[in-house]
């Protein structure tokens, strides 16, 4: 899309906000955390004034809460804490251009703050990546000069050759390594965190996607309401403009984590970043609940055998000496 009113990718305000950080005497905030939190504002939902996101409490819990972690990996040596830094710097920004009263800017820095904690938390969750995120972790583990794409595209081919277990083990060792927190689900042998991470990566590219349109179509409005005609890439064929908006979701998603990878990924290897069709999707859950359905059913055979009035046997042969038990001593039934 070349028309300067249809652009797709986000030109955010970020040197402009660095610049008056800096005069301002403001303690300096990383580019790349603040041109990532700008652009994912200016994708989300929430309305803009003037090129300049604007911010409410749910836009700020919906970026750093439920956004951040889908798409961005921090640098090596980057603290993650630089993302909720940045929205604060915003806020403070938007105080200055009197479009926050003092109330407002007060509330919003607090959930900003302590937000941007969880969010780096988020970050480090072994089942919050998706596939670019991961392969950028190993990517970087290995050493690869991530600004090469040639040298990106060769490590791809090597590790497509490995058997799958040798390649779920590299994906556990990054846990094992403490580069990702590890979560009791079991594991990348149990299949579920594969299926996981293919439906987080498919829906995190096609929310990019729908934030790319949608930042158009408010160009477009605006276009409408001056009395200007329809661009002419939406007069005609709207399949070429999709192609445009995906085409540009994987551009800027490289942006958060390496360059060109997550087209790589998307485009010649798909068998190592696989996105669940709705076939498999269904049939996990469906064995999801047969084995809920096995528990449940051992649960109930077990639980018939306790005393009609509830008392467990454990407790009853501990008062038979006729002292009560105190309400410290009280036990909760063994779980099954």
């Amino acid at each position: 899309m070349e028309d300067e009113d249809l652009r797709l990718a986000p030109r955010t305000k970020a040197a402009e906000l660095l610049a008056w950080a800096e005069a301002e005497g403001r303690e300096p905030v990383a580019e790349g955390p603040l041109r990532a939190v700008l652009a994912l504002l200016e994708l989300g939902e929430g309305r803009m004034h003037d090129g300049w996101p604007e911010l409410t409490s749910a836009a700020v819990e919906h970026l750093l809460y439920e956004r951040l972690y889908l798409y961005v990996q921090p640098e090596p040596g980057q603290d993650p804490l630089a993302y909720g830094a940045a929205v604060r710097l915003l806020i403070d920004h938007r105080r200055a251009a009197k479009r926050l009263n003092a109330k407002r800017q007060e509330r919003l820095h607090a959930e900003a703050e302590w937000q941007g904690e969880v969010a780096a938390g988020l970050l480090r969750r072994a089942d919050l990546v998706t596939w670019p995120r991961l392969y950028t972790l190993l990517l970087r583990g290995a050493g690869v000069d991530t600004a090469d794409g040639e040298a990106v595209r060769a490590w791809l081919e090597g590790f497509r050759e490995l058997p799958e277990e040798e390649r779920l083990a590299a994906f556990a060792a990054l846990e094992a390594d403490g580069v990702l927190d590890p979560v009791d689900d079991g594991g990348w042998e149990a299949g579920g965190r594969t299926l996981a991470v293919g439906m987080a990566t498919d829906g995190a590219r096609r929310l990019l996607e729908q934030g790319l349109m949608r930042r158009s179509y408010r160009n477009l409005a605006e276009l409408t309401a001056l009395g200007r005609p329809m661009p002419e890439e939406l007069a005609g064929d709207f399949g070429a403009f999709e192609e445009a908006a995906a085409l540009v979701a994987l551009e800027l998603a490289g942006t958060w984590t390496v360059p060109g990878l997550p087209e790589l990924l998307v485009a010649e290897f798909p068998e190592l970043a696989p996105e669940p069709g709705a076939a498999e999707i269904d049939a996990y859950l469906a064995g999801l609940d047969a084995a809920w359905a096995e528990e449940e059913a051992a649960w109930a055979e077990e639980g018939a055998a306790e005393p009609a009035d509830g008392e467990w046997p454990g407790e009853a042969e501990e008062t038979t000496d006729g002292d009560e038990p105190t309400d410290g001593d009280e036990r909760a039934p063994e779980q099954p």
